[in-house]
């Protein structure tokens, strides 16, 4: 049994035995309901789920046969009800949670295959179903959490058939199929025993070569890592040693942050189609996740996996620092947080399986744990005080996690953190996230310097305790109403040392810490303190004139954490007898002589603190002078006789009020009573008679303020009487004589397997006496009874005179009825429900057990209650009806009379909010170092476990009975309930929005317990639609009611619901108001955002004699309501549109369907393409996307492959001719164009953020969006390849629209061209951009449709206008002809490898060589054009005549690449990048593919070191750029000498270089920007050299080419075999003669040794590090200077040894530079280079730790300091040094500068003015 079960109240906990019974008998009953012929008796089942749901929830003991047994029936539900979303959706997330809960438990086998059909039938398909997006959305959620929780149980085998499948997907890595793939392969791979035989070695690294195929993409590396984490930690046979450079390489670089000053993200991250992003989404969007989790797993005893990940913090840790903040700081806070709790896991795993006796061979001993910590505590000295308010946090958790597994590393951080923030008083953020450290690690400080010590170091042991006892302290000082931050982190800290003790105030037994404290003197000065605070503090809101006001508005103390009121339940629980009664005089005092109004909560739960720790103590010394206070304050005020004294009936009270001063103060006293007493239990009835006169008082007084406080007193009072509540919660529980100093903390995980002194002693219970229960009884007489008979005579005989009295009189006796059921809750007995058969219902049904409390009253008390509140509803609503306080009140009470537990829901979920911000402070990990107790999860104070069963028992009460009734067909509401619902209902229809707002809340709390009462609703709520004379506020909350989920829900089965819905949302255009049209609009995308399909029942016939399905009656009205209304509103035509085609959609698979409909829709939407309404059209255009088949004219080759896919319906051939017949008419096409055309909104800047389908968003509301969208536009299909051309950037080339022309190309076969052709014609040659937009459109569809006959008809009509198109002149719409040519040309099928009929044609005309005297726009066009068609080639699978054309164009594309035109030749630069990443696939992957006879192109492909190609474009690189510098310098030669050159041969040789190299550069950037660059690293690196060399020259746009291209280089991650050559080609650079390319090989190193740092073998480490040095004395100053910032950022992260060794060699050159100058040993010779060398690797090393003070510093910084007299270079350098090392020491300087002498704070103050700085 789970603690919280256990820890029940008695009564209830013995009830508890039952559930396993009645969860059989549920399991049963679920089965009996299912029929295997019937696949819709699944709807039967769901209302079972939540049933289902409540065991779960209630952690009941059951039977685990039984959950196996549901399991496997509802994994059989959810395979069978396939199409049936909202049955798969709630079955699915049922099972995932019983899978979460018993998972572990349970041995079950699952087949993986049926998910992925069910994933690919529902989200993968281009013609999805009609379900709202809401409800996909909520699918595929559901069906991969059902993967991921059902991962485990994949039977052996599965994960070789799941990556067989998913490796096909990414055969080819620039198709999007790839990404399909990942995502697939991540979600489906199991790593569970059974299938661990297939995780190898090998198996890794062929993951890592994909993993690298795809540079710079998120998405992608996100996959990937998640995939290798989960290798990681469950694969233990791979020896990962091997993979670690690679995989920490990998790592570093997905951390996206700025080196060297660069930018923090990559330039062009390659872009993933939305829907991949959206599908296969990561929860942090980061990759933070997956690598922490994979670094942890990888540590292992002996492992370099430390040392690497020593390395990565070292590079990291400066991002961590505050002044080093970002967008990169989330990825980094994820980062710190998920290393923790992945090494949290690890540990607890680990101990556990020691505890069980197993052998763990890798399992992480002392050492292991100590190096892991001491990285952790680098990250975490820079995060702590973070500007980042969530970095700051994660460390302080990280903190006090780590502080239990190393204290000794851990406590004495915390405690100089603590010391430092002290000392700094200036910067206050600090003190807060210290003192909240300190917080979160108090247990371990008392536990690490209580328990018995581990070493000697008793100084360490008092270090720790000093900073409890500075804590405390200084903690007093940081109560102030003016710093909320500071003052909840001091009463955290306060909370959650007092949790840790047993008790505290015996002084022999205190532990010396507390006794030094002298707690006496200390609790004098906190409640000093507290009360300041209290008396300053101001309510954050203004609280208005209305029915209540809560009780606890209070301000940041209670409104926003829990913090404030457990510190004080803990403290005063926690302290002895006579600190009590000190306390509580204090306290006593302070209440009893102020009235704080605007801390009245404050002060109430400080006196119910109070009461809590001794109701005896308090009562005496709170409770009774406060009643005594309010009864004197009130006596001898004026009365108004309503509060059930008997006052004379109807009198007429003359109209008194009570002063201000006075009201404020009884109502302040009577709220803090309230609050006081909610936990007083018996003590209470000594004080019966002084409460029962100050409620009566509080109810009689001429004051709603006072009224409503007194409604307060009497729900708190009946509450303390009648529930259970823990007692002596936070009192110390251990029997023995000498209690220990420190109470244990419990895990209630650990219940059963543990016995400790926590479980030993359960809570003790509040149980009802029966002076308790009648005192109780009496109160509900006087308060409920009599205010009922009171209410009842009120309305009968109207026995006021006056309005106001009557107003007055009906809400303090509502408000008495109210505040009585409040008080109860469900101990008063629910209302008896009507059966059918039998004449009373059984109440042994039984499902859970639960009580709030004892039985107060009776069911007879409820139901009378009812009909004379009905009573009451009438007579408001028909006399006072405009009065809302009123009408809210008696909402409220009908509320708690009819939904039975909702109110003790309501306190719960309160409750849960509360402890959604538990505090780290009172959480002890699982694994607990310092005491070596290890458990199986957190541990808590006893007073919180109790606090979670109390919450528990709240729970369970509230649902013990709620779902009774619900699964019974028999058992239906009471006439009461029925009564009520009809009085909220017309009151839901108020003209007040308050009243609706009340009412509509309460009507679906109703509809959820009583689905029953829906039917009658949505019937009376549709007529009010349908209903010309309905007014505003009426159609209003209609809307309101039918848009909530419970009543959508239930028109998914109800016909005559759903009929009558629709019909009377389609005819309600004649509600003419704004507000109620919007109301409509709004209802309707909601019921579209949420449908779930049409009620089976509708295909049944309508009577019974005719065959006509209701369904086409259904159908024929709507098709009326269209045709027939000429003068219906544009939008209500557009929705009943809608419903006409979610009605065939949702009816499509049903075999009743009357062919001819389909038919008939079809041609309606077509002809609705010419629609004047744009809104219309896009709507036909969704709707043909989803009604068009296109099968019966595809070309015959392809029948078989399609046949799967699209069986061909027996509708298509009437389909085909209405379609005919509607395509026939005159002028169809060219009206369909032209209106078409205008959708497209074209501007001359593309500033429309969307892309493809929903480009149109300019002109179409969110709600008309909504409506003319379906889901499948979301997620579609094209384009498939990633879109990385800038050319391909535009959004007015809408594929959905290609697509609708396609498919009727499709259905009606080649006769369509001729209509077609002319129209098309006329728009490609158009002026106007958006019409050529919507002929490339068509002529997209057209070309992509493979009919059959389109071969025949292209040499006459298509090849000519596609010549046409691209000789014409305007450049406006290249980018649509672009897209066009791209859709033309796409790959068929899931992995887009089968190639269209027409793409060889296409890929022909655009080869054919253009005129020759063509304009250069149109030249680069063609290029675009290939280059764009190019792409979507399967560079994999290409046939011979493919690989012939490419090798064709590369001789072009070579010989055209001085082209005299920068256009052309940046399009040149596309292309053949693209054409050279094609024939390098196709090498390394495409031979086999090749048929037998083909062997003789092979010669043409050949392996890269063969490649004629690439040698032509890499081989004179070098000298190309050698050449243009030179000409460069030769043309600066000759602008001086001011004379040409005779023979101008040179310079246009040289201009043709530049020319050649331009087009370089474009072809490097266009590999790198499109992912390709993998497959051409050879030639990238070997243009290397050209990029560093001519960044700076006179030709500005070489210039700006290379920088552009030297960006993208700088992220470029280079594998082994390239990076050898990259190490030569900057050893040689750093020798190059041009100080420009020296200088910028220096900025490429920055990042390339960042980049590589695990990659690069010492060696060629050694060789870098001594080209720089070598530069520190370069003869160029700019070089010096840029090789010395380069040297300090290496060793910032770097190779440590190479560091040391640098700095030693630095200083003692510097040294004997220093003694030859002051020698004056000129003679020796030293050059100023080598002077300023030796200063600049100085600085270097001074600069290369900006925060830290290690001990060679201060040695270092003064030898800079005393070069401070040499001149200029030296000079400047020396103070800027200086200056830095100032700036970023400056904060902790007043602790770091102890680490200099004397001497050396003079040295240093000479340097600069502001000497007394470092004095």
């Amino acid at each position: 049994m789970h603690l919280y079960n256990a820890w029940l109240p008695p009564q209830v906990a013995e009830e508890t035995k039952k559930e396993a019974e009645a969860f059989a008998s549920v399991v049963q009953s679920v089965k009996d309901l299912w029929r295997r012929d019937d696949s819709d008796s699944v709807y039967s089942t769901l209302k079972w789920i939540s049933v289902i749901d409540l065991f779960i929830k209630a952690k009941s003991e059951i039977s685990l046969v039984d959950v196996k047994e549901l399991v496997e029936f509802g994994l059989e539900l959810f395979q069978a009800s396939q199409n049936k979303l909202y049955a798969q959706v709630r079955w699915g997330s049922i099972v995932v949670k019983l899978l979460k809960k018993h998972g572990k438990k349970l041995s079950l086998s699952i087949q993986w295959r049926p998910f992925y059909d069910t994933l690919t039938r529902t989200h993968f398909k281009r013609n999805t179903g009609p379900e709202g997006w809401r409800l996909r959305q909520r699918h595929f959620e559901t069906v991969t959490a059902l993967v991921r929780s059902s991962r485990k149980f994949f039977p052996a085998g599965s994960a070789s058939e799941i990556y067989s499948e998913f490796r096909v997907l990414m055969e080819n890595p620039w198709h999007n199929s790839a990404f399909e793939g990942s995502g697939f392969l991540r979600l489906f791979l199991p790593v569970n025993k059974e299938n661990q035989n297939f995780f190898t070695s090998g198996w890794i690294a062929e993951c890592l070569d994909l993993w690298a195929s795809i540079p710079n993409c998120q998405f992608w590396d996100i996959q990937w890592s998640s995939i290798i984490a989960r290798c990681t930690k469950s694969c233990r046979s791979i020896d990962w040693e091997d993979f670690l450079p690679a995989l920490f390489t990998r790592y570093l670089n997905m951390f996206e942050v700025p080196v060297s000053n660069g930018n923090g993200s990559y330039p062009f991250p390659l872009e993933v189609p939305r829907n991949m992003r959206y599908l296969f989404s990561s929860k942090t969007g980061t990759p933070a996740k997956a690598i922490a989790k994979s670094i942890v797993y990888l540590l292992k005893p002996n492992s370099l996996a430390q040392v690497y990940f020593e390395r990565l913090a070292n590079l990291l840790e400066q991002y961590y620092h505050p002044s080093n903040g970002g967008r990169w700081t989330y990825s980094l806070e994820r980062f710190l947080r998920h290393l923790i709790v992945f090494f949290q896991k690890r540990l607890q795993n680990e101990q556990c399986k020691i505890n069980d006796g197993k052998e763990y061979e890798f399992c992480l001993g002392k050492s292991e744990r100590v190096c892991f910590v001491k990285v952790i505590l680098k990250l975490m000295d820079r995060g702590l005080y973070s500007k980042n308010e969530s970095l700051a946090e994660t460390v302080s958790i990280v903190t006090s996690f780590l502080s239990y597994i190393e204290p000794s590393l851990v406590l004495p951080f915390i405690a100089s953190k603590f010391q430092l923030a002290l000392e700094t008083m200036t910067a206050t953020h600090q003190l807060k996230t210290a003192v909240t450290s300190v917080a979160f690690a108090s247990r371990a400080l008392l536990l690490s310097s209580l328990s018995t010590p581990q070493s000697d170091d008793h100084d360490t042991t008092y270090g720790f305790l000093d900073v409890i006892i500075t804590s405390l302290s200084n903690a007093l000082l940081g109560m102030d109403a003016n710093d909320p931050p500071k003052t909840l982190a001091t009463m955290q800290l306060i909370g959650s040392i007092f949790s840790s003790l047993a008790t505290v105030g015996d002084i022999d037994d205190a532990p010396i810490f507390l006794q030094s404290l002298s707690l006496s003197e200390w609790l004098d000065e906190f409640f000093c303190r507290l009360f300041a605070l209290l008396q300053h503090l101001e309510q954050n809101s203004v609280i208005n004139e209305g029915t209540q006001t809560p009780i606890t508005s209070g301000t940041f103390l209670v409104e926003d954490t829990p913090y404030y009121f457990c510190m004080l339940e803990v403290l005063l629980g926690k302290l002895s007898k006579p600190l009590f009664n000190q306390s509580l005089k204090k306290i006593s005092k302070f209440v009893n002589t102020n009235i704080l109004p605007g801390a009245t909560a404050e002060v109430g739960f400080l006196c119910c603190a109070c009461t809590r720790s001794d109701p005896e103590e308090a009562a005496a010394h709170i409770i009774k002078p406060i009643l005594a206070t309010i009864t004197s304050s009130l006596r001898g005020t004026p009365v108004t006789g309503f509060g059930g004294k008997g006052a004379s009936k109807g009198s007429s009270v003359t109209k008194a009020t009570l002063s201000p001063a006075l009201e404020t103060s009884v109502e302040y006293h009577l709220k803090v009573l309230a609050i006081a007493i909610s936990y007083g239990g018996p003590v209470l009835l000594h004080y019966q008679d002084e409460l029962k006169e100050a409620i009566s008082s509080a109810f009689q007084a001429p004051s709603w303020k006072v009224n409503g406080a007194g409604d307060h007193v009497l729900r708190s009072l009946l509450g303390s009487l009648a529930f259970y509540y823990p007692i002596n919660q936070y009192k110390p529980f251990s029997c023995q004589p000498v209690a220990s100093i420190l109470e244990p903390w419990g895990c209630s995980k650990n219940y059963q397997s543990e016995k400790s002194d926590t479980f030993d002693y359960p809570p003790k219970w509040h149980i009802p006496s029966q002076e308790e229960l009648a005192f109780a009884n009496e109160l509900l007489d006087l308060h409920f009874q009599s205010a009922l008979d009171e209410l009842f005579e009120i309305c009968q005989t109207r026995m006021h005179t006056e309005a106001g009295n009557e107003k007055e009189h009906l809400k303090v006796t509502l408000l008495r009825i109210y505040s009585s059921l409040q008080g109860v809750m469900s101990c008063l007995p629910d209302l008896r429900p009507s059966c059918k058969n039998r004449k009373e219902v059984d109440n042994s049904y039984f499902l859970i057990a639960g009580a709030i409390g004892s039985s107060v009253g009776s069911s007879e008390m409820r139901e009378r209650a009812a009909q004379l509140i009905h009573v009451a509803c009438r007579y408001l609503l028909t006399e006072r009806t405009d009065d809302s306080i009123l009408l809210v009140l008696v909402i409220r009470t009908v509320d708690a009379l009819v939904n039975y537990g909702s109110l003790e829901y309501e306190d719960w979920s309160n409750h849960v909010q509360a402890w959604k911000l538990e505090s780290a402070a009172i959480i002890e990990p699982p694994c607990n170092f310092i005491t070596a107790s290890h458990t199986k999860g957190k541990k808590r104070p006893r007073w919180a476990l109790v606090d979670k069963a109390y919450m528990h028992n709240t729970w369970r009460s509230s649902q013990a009975s709620y779902h009774k009734y619900r699964t019974d067909g028999n058992i239906s509401p009471s006439e009461q309930i029925i009564l009520l619902m009809d009085d909220l209902l017309d009151l839901s229809l108020h003209n007040y929005e308050t009243v609706r707002l009340f009412a509509g809340r309460s009507l679906s709390r109703m509809f959820k317990r009583w689905p029953s009462l829906i039917a009658k609703c949505v019937l009376t709520l549709s007529g009010k639609l349908h209903d010309p004379k309905t007014q505003e506020h009426v159609v209003l909350g209609s809307c309101t009611i039918l848009a909530t989920q419970t009543v959508l829900r239930h028109l998914m089965t109800d016909a005559v619901s759903f009929s009558s819905f629709i019909m009377g949302l389609l005819a309600s255009s004649h509600h003419e108001s704004l507000k109620a049209q919007k109301a409509i609009t709004e209802l309707f995308v909601k019921y579209n955002i949420h449908f779930s399909g049409i009620p089976r029942s509708l295909f049944k016939s309508s009577d019974g004699q005719s065959d006509r399905p209701a369904f086409l009656d259904l159908v024929s009205q709507i098709s009326s309501l269209i045709f027939d209304t000429n003068d219906l509103h544009w939008r209500y035509n557009l929705m009943a549109n809608r419903v006409l085609l979610l009605l065939i959609l949702a009816s499509r698979s049903d075999l009743h369907l009357h062919p001819k409909v389909i038919g008939e829709t079809v041609g309606h939407f077509l002809r609705n393409l010419k629609s004047q309404l744009p809104q219309s059209r896009m709507l036909a255009i969704s709707a043909l996307n989803t009604l068009l088949q296109g099968a019966p004219h595809k070309s015959l080759t392809l029948d078989m492959e399609l046949s799967a896919d699209h069986p061909k319906e027996s509708s298509s051939s009437s389909v085909e001719g209405i379609l005919n017949k509607v395509l026939g008419e005159e002028g169809f096409f060219n009206e369909t164009l032209n209106s078409l055309s205008n959708i497209h909104i074209t501007t001359d800047t593309e500033t429309s953020a969307s892309k493809g389908n929903h480009g149109t968003s300019s002109f179409q509301s969110g709600a008309d969006k909504a409506i003319t969208f379906f889901y499948f536009d979301f997620s579609a299909s094209w384009p498939r390849t990633p879109s990385w051309i800038s050319l391909l950037a535009g959004d007015t080339f809408y594929s959905n629209f290609a697509r609708i022309f396609k498919r009727l190309i499709q259905e009606c076969g080649i006769s369509v061209l001729n209509a077609l052709r002319t129209a098309l014609e006329e728009f490609s040659s158009a002026k106007e951009r958006s019409k050529q937009c919507v002929a490339a459109e068509a002529m997209a569809g057209l070309l992509h449709s493979d009919i059959d006959g389109l071969l025949e008809v292209w040499d006459d009509c298509m090849m000519p206008q596609l010549q046409k198109i691209m000789l014409a002149p305007s450049v406006e719409s290249i980018p649509e002809w672009a897209a066009c040519i791209r859709y033309a040309v796409s790959g068929k099928g899931k992995y887009g490898t089968r190639a269209p009929v027409l793409r060889q044609r296409i890929l022909d005309c655009l080869a054919k060589p253009l005129p020759l005297s063509v304009a250069t726009s149109i030249i680069a066009k063609r290029y675009s054009f290939l280059a764009v068609a190019l792409i979507e080639i399967s560079s994999h699978k290409m046939p011979p005549a493919e690989v012939e054309y490419h090798v064709n164009l590369l001789e072009e594309l070579l010989g055209n690449m001085s082209h005299s035109s920068a256009q052309v030749r940046e399009a040149i630069g596309v292309a053949l990048a693209v054409l050279c990443s094609n024939l390098r696939f196709f090498a390394s992957s495409g031979f086999k593919v090749l048929p037998e006879g083909a062997v003789r192109y092979t010669n043409m492909v050949e392996t890269p070191q063969k490649e004629d190609w690439a040698k032509l474009l890499t081989e004179r690189t070098s000298e190309l750029s050698i050449n243009i510098q030179n000409a460069n310098h030769y043309d600066k030669m000759e602008s001086v000498e001011g004379s040409t050159h005779e023979n101008g041969f040179r310079n246009t040789e040289a201009e043709t270089d530049v020319k050649r190299m331009e087009t370089m550069f474009h072809f490097i950037i266009s590999s790198l920007k499109s992912g390709r660059s993998s497959v051409l690293l050879d030639i990238v690196v070997g243009l290397l050299y050209p990029v560093l060399s001519l960044q700076e020259t006179s030709n500005k746009d070489l210039s700006i080419l290379a920088k552009a291209t030297f960006e993208l280089l700088k992220w470029r991650v280079l594998p082994r075999p390239f990076l050898e050559n990259a190490v030569s080609v900057v050893l040689s650079s750093m020798n190059d003669p041009n100080w420009r390319t020296r200088s910028a090989c220096l900025a490429y190193i920055r990042t390339f040794m960042y980049r590589h740092t695990f990659t690069l073998s010492s060696s060629e480490k050694m060789q870098i590090w001594q080209g720089i040095e070598r530069l520190l004395v370069d003869t160029q100053v700019e070089v010096r200077e840029h090789a010395a910032g380069v040297l300090a950022s290496l060793m910032k992260g770097g190779d440590e040894d190479l560091s040391r060794a640098f700095r030693n060699r630095s200083y003692k050159e510097a040294q004997s530079t220093l003694k030859n100058r002051k020698q004056r040993k000129l003679a020796s010779g030293q050059s100023i280079a080598s002077i300023h060398g030796a200063v600049l690797a100085l600085a270097s090393s001074v600069l290369s730790v900006p925060y830290d003070m290690p001990g060679w510093l201060p040695d270092h910084v003064t030898l800079l300091a005393r070069f401070i007299g040499e001149p200029s270079p030296v000079r400047s350098t020396v103070t800027k040094a200086v200056a830095e090392f100032r700036r970023t020491h400056a904060d902790t300087w007043s602790i770091q500068k102890e680490a200099f002498t004397e001497e050396q704070l003079e040295v240093l103050a000479d340097t600069s003015s502001s000497s007394s700085y470092f004095a």
